[in-house]
Formats: C-alpha cells, sequence, structure tokens
C-alpha cells in the first residue's frame, strides 16, 4: 500500500536532529508522498530544497498565524517565486494560506488581505490551494466565490457538513488527520464516516496535530514531554477512518491517494 501525506511540516525545527530518520520512517511504512507547505516567505527555499532532496513535493504561500509578522513585500516575494519555478514539477500548490478565528489577537483585516491577494496569485498560476480553516471556513469560501481557483484541499477540516459540501462542490477535497482518531471529535468523525469517497484526503500535519496515541495532557507537557507527530503515523491515522467507513486499509490507501492525485495534479509525476 501507498500512501500521501497531503500536509507535513518536515521542515520544522522539531525535525532538525533527525530528519532523514523520519523520512526512512515514513517509506518504510508505504508514506512515499508528501506534501511540504509553506507558511511564510523566510522558508520558501527550504521547503522546496527538502522537496527535491527527498523527492518529495511542496507548496508555496504565507499562513495566516505568520501573517502579522509579515511585510507587503513578502507577497511580491511569493510572486516571484511562483513565476521562477512554474516549470518545478515539484511545486503542486499555493498554501499553506487562509484565515485563522481561533487564535486571539490576530489582525482579521490583515489576514483577509492576504488571503484574497494570494488567491489572486494561484488563480494567476493556475495552482490548487491549501487551505487552513479553524472557524474560518464561511469567509474562505466567500472568497473563493470571488477568486475562484483550481480547487485543492481545505486542511484539517473541522467545519460543518453544509460547508464541507460546498467546498467539495468547489473542487476541494478535505483533509483528515490526527483529530479524527479521538473519539470526543465527533464533529469531526461524522465527516470522515459520512462526505462523499471522493471528499477525503490524508495529513498528518507533522509535526502537530498529535493522534491520541502520541497526546500529552497539560500535566505531562508541564513535566517536558512533548507529542511529535510525525508522517509514519499515516497508516495507523488511516486505519481510523477505515474503521469509520467500513472499508479495508487496501481501499482507504487506493481512495485517498486518487483524491490526493485529484486535487494535486503534481503528485503524479
Amino acid at each position: 500500500m501507498e500512501w500521501i501525506d497531503t500536509h507535513c511540516h518536515l521542515d520544522a525545527a522539531e525535525f532538525d536532529a533527525d530528519r532523514a530518520a523520519v523520512v526512512e520512517q515514513a517509506r518504510a511504512v508505504g508514506v512515499t508522498r508528501l506534501v511540504l507547505p509553506a507558511v511564510e516567505a523566510g522558508n520558501f527555499d527550504t521547503v522546496r530544497r527538502l522537496a527535491h532532496e527527498h523527492g518529495f513535493f511542496y507548496a508555496l504561500g504565507i499562513h495566516p498565524l505568520y501573517v502579522d509578522r509579515a511585510v507587503p513585500t513578502d507577497l511580491e516575494r511569493l510572486r516571484e517565486a511562483l513565476l521562477e519555478h512554474r516549470d518545478d514539477s515539484r511545486l503542486v500548490a499555493v498554501g499553506e494560506i487562509g484565515i485563522d478565528h481561533f487564535v486571539p489577537g490576530l489582525d482579521r483585516d490583515r489576514q483577509q488581505q492576504f488571503y484574497g491577494a494570494q488567491l489572486q496569485l494561484a488563480q494567476r498560476a493556475g495552482l490548487p490551494v491549501i487551505l487552513h480553516v479553524r472557524r474560518s471556513a464561511d469567509a474562505l469560501l466567500a472568497a473563493l466565490r470571488r477568486t475562484p481557483v483550481r480547487g485543492g484541499i481545505a486542511h484539517a477540516f473541522n467545519g460543518s457538513e453544509q460547508q464541507a459540501l460546498i467546498f467539495v462542490d468547489m473542487g476541494f477535497k478535505l483533509g483528515f488527520g490526527g483529530a479524527m482518531c479521538f473519539e470526543r471529535a465527533l464533529q469531526i468523525r461524522r465527516l470522515a464516516a459520512n462526505l462523499p469517497d471522493a471528499a477525503i484526503v490524508l495529513e498528518t500535519d507533522a509535526p502537530d496535530i498529535p493522534p491520541p496515541w502520541l497526546y500529552r495532557n497539560a500535566a505531562r507537557r508541564a513535566a517536558g514531554e512533548r507529542a511529535r507527530n510525525q508522517p509514519s503515523e499515516l497508516p495507523r491515522i488511516a486505519e481510523t477512518l477505515s474503521a469509520l467507513r467500513g472499508w479495508s486499509l487496501a481501499h482507504t490507501a487506493q481512495v485517498t491517494a486518487a483524491n490526493a492525485t485529484a486535487a494535486l495534479p503534481g503528485l503524479l509525476l
């Protein structure tokens, strides 16, 4: 079975000590294709280098949590990078972009400005997008109606079923990962169980969103324990999706890989 992790921050500092081993562990369990989204202009070159070094794929964009420290010229840097690397077969999307209405204190107007500008760049480049969606689905959809793009992935989706189906109608797949594996995540699990087969892709968001078997409660975190997610966890995450949908693991691998390549055609390299 071959698995595709559609969202992995392999460039994160958490992997600095053993990045090569993390890649080998992923390949050992069949996770052979990873998408590495950028989060700010300063790591555009890093995700591109890692994608080429390991035979993976990457996306370029400015994450909403990094917008407050970005400068307007970063959008020009993104435009230039998309133009410079337009023939790079490993560049598969504009991302991670979006809006976050969960984290307090963020400038919502600035997020909206950067998100809209990046949708325009994706539209001009003819690339799909990888979206950050946190209590912001309606705002994201409104901007997509104004600036349609070539679909993509709504990463770590946790909105309503109605919102989910609108994303699907607009050509998007929805990303499911470690959060789906918590039994108390009732809404996410309902979506994972009931959405159309062609709507679902798998992701880890490594090193973030650890599944329950890696999770550390507040007391353990205070004691210095860390829960690092990594792409080799994807097949075990997929077992939850298989159980929720009544699929075999092999069928889950086949369907989610086909959905990932439909969302991000560059993965067909």
